[in-house]
């Protein structure tokens, strides 16, 4: 059966959405482009904000005054998303340096934590401004373990997040839940690719050896390993010395693991704000909040010795689905509703253009030289 011709009016809309989708690219690669700047810029002040905290900590003992001497930087890491314009900046300062960061300052000057003022300039201004912790000890096997196969992810990462890219054109196709697993992957993907990409290159460029932030979260048997020991590793490395044993310490670990939770969900929703400039929906909270009250129920039946546990091989594909179902429901949902997801799109498309550019400008310099040769 022959199908119908489009009528004008569809050929029209079509072609308005060929112009818009085009300008969005022009429009992305303008803003990539002068994000380089920006960079520069923040990292410079940056640099100079940790090396101030690094000398007031040396000089501070622990507490009131050594609080007192770092709080300026703090509130100098919570404007800091505002000086980028992409939401790919803005998410990755927010991550970065107003969470991690700030709470690692807050955690020095209480004396604990992964900073210390005896260590070089360059790792601890790297230590404080990146999502990597310094490595105590390292045993043969420990290396062979960390930075081995960061290039080998880096490559992976390369190659699938240009294909999720290039799907997204299919999206008004796909029903709700194939673009929602979309989303999974291109937040899985980019994550692995950014820890895996700051991994590698300080430990290349500066030697630092570090702990790995990543351990297969696609095996996790539970809430508690999946969140605790798998994924995102140094956002509970610190939330636990931050937060976690102290609520513990007077209200027990069930207290301690809801407020833990709770202080990540709101920390998210902080994020979303910076990327998106919306005000928080609460989504994103309750999507914790309902994992941290799910985790002390798994931490209440685990203490029970002789209860029943379901076998490895029913609780990881368990995890997973309830990670993900309860992702569908509330955390993916508040990025649809900002338009993040189309805002990420056009961003990453930017980045593809600019990065031929400069593919192009490489080559043919390249080529230059070898002709006056």
């Amino acid at each position: 059966m022959a199908q119908k011709p489009e009528s004008r009016q569809q050929q029209q809309r079509r072609e308005a959405e060929a112009i818009d989708f085009r300008l969005s690219i022009t429009v992305a690669t303008a803003l990539m482009d002068g994000e380089l700047g920006a960079l520069v810029k923040v990292s410079a002040v940056v640099w100079a904000a940790m090396s101030y905290a690094r000398l007031a900590a040396a000089r501070l003992r622990p507490g009131a005054p050594r609080l007192a001497a770092l709080l300026p930087v703090v509130v100098l890491l919570y404007t800091i998303p505002s000086a980028f314009s992409t939401t790919t900046f803005r998410g990755t300062s927010g991550f970065f340096l107003t969470w991690l960061g700030s709470f690692k300052l807050l955690l020095l000057a209480a004396g604990s934590g992964p900073l210390d003022p005896s260590l070089r300039l360059h790792q601890f201004v790297c230590s404080a401004s990146l999502p990597v912790k310094l490595r105590q000890s390292t045993t043969s096997k420990e290396k062979s373990k960390s930075p081995v196969r960061g290039p080998a992810r880096i490559l992976l990462c390369g190659a699938v997040i240009p294909a999720i890219i290039y799907a997204y054109q299919f999206k008004n196709s796909m029903n709700r839940y194939q673009v929602l697993a979309l989303y999974t992957l291109h937040v899985y993907f980019s994550l692995d690719l950014l820890l895996a990409s700051v991994h590698t290159v300080i430990h290349d460029l500066l030697g630092m050896e570090m702990e790995p932030q990543v351990d297969h979260p696609y095996l996790a048997s539970s809430l508690r390993d999946f969140w605790g020991r798998r994924w995102n590793l140094m956002v509970p490395s610190i939330l636990r010395p931050s937060v976690f044993r102290p609520v513990r310490a007077r209200l027990g670990t069930a207290a301690g693991v809801l407020a833990t939770f709770l202080v990540s969900g709101l920390m998210h929703e902080l994020m979303f704000y910076y990327i998106m400039w919306t005000p928080p929906s609460g989504e994103v909270t309750a999507f914790f909040v309902l994992h941290g009250a799910c985790a002390a129920a798994e931490g209440w039946w685990a203490s029970h010795a002789g209860w029943w546990r379901p076998p490895r091989a029913a609780a990881v594909p368990l995890t997973l689905a309830f990670v993900a179902g309860t992702g569908f429901w509330l955390f993916f949902p508040a990025m649809v509703k900002g338009g993040l997801d189309e805002m990420v799109l056009q961003e990453c498309q930017g980045m593809v253009v600019l990065m031929e550019q400069a593919g192009r400008r490489l080559a043919g310099a390249t080529d230059l030289v070898s002709s006056t040769m």
